[in-house]
């Protein structure tokens, strides 16, 4: 494919860009639900026939643009398959708990001294 951005005389007849398509039920080593965990986290890369598009216009030598196209395709996977680390629920302080009343003992206070008195 053609490349966008800058090359002068010379980009309208060198086709240095790279689209590499990936058939994500070809790649063989995925455990589990590691293949569906891939699947939804890249589901906007995804086309209707379960292959995975990626593109590299980075330099203007085709064989660059392909390893840089790899090289993407390798992180994104390695980063759907990493699974984020379960949050431990915690409890506030008894100090969180005090700060957090005396504020807004303070702000109630506040807010009364600016009511006009109810005297008639």
């Amino acid at each position: 494919m053609r490349s966008s951005g800058p090359g002068g005389q010379n980009v309208n007849k060198v086709a240095s860009k790279v689209q590499l398509w990936i058939a994500l039920d070809g790649i063989v080593g995925f455990e589990g639900d590691e293949r569906e965990r891939v699947r939804a986290a890249l589901a906007s890369r995804i086309g209707a026939d379960g292959r995975l598009l990626l593109t590299s216009q980075l330099t203007r030598d085709q064989a660059k643009n392909l390893d840089d196209a790899k090289q993407k395709a390798v992180a994104l996977i390695r980063a759907a398959l990493h699974r984020p680390k379960p949050r431990k629920p915690t409890r506030p302080t008894r100090g969180a708990k005090e700060r957090r009343l005396s504020d807004k003992r303070k702000r109630s206070r506040a807010l009364k001294s600016r009511k006009p008195d109810d005297r008639e």
